[in-house]
């Protein structure tokens, strides 16, 4: 999966505009990083990647790389 391709779907996942959406953008920045956003990027990751995430792993998401990180 590419860059760009990821970075789509994490755009589609929080429901974003795509502008916003940069590897080194801060997830605490965005209006989408809410508490939906995170069960859907955490359910995405679940489904898409076969990642199962604990807390520790959810509170350590600080940017869209971190979460591009996980989709290997």
């Amino acid at each position: 999966m590419t860059i760009e391709e990821k970075l789509a779907l994490i755009t589609e996942t929080l429901d974003a505009d795509a502008a916003n959406i940069k590897p080194e953008a801060e997830l605490k920045t965005l209006d989408e990083w809410d508490s939906m956003g995170v069960i859907s990027t955490i359910a995405m990751l679940d489904k898409k990647f076969n990642r199962i995430l604990n807390a520790e792993q959810i509170d350590q998401l600080k940017t869209v790389q971190d979460i591009m990180d996980l989709m290997a």
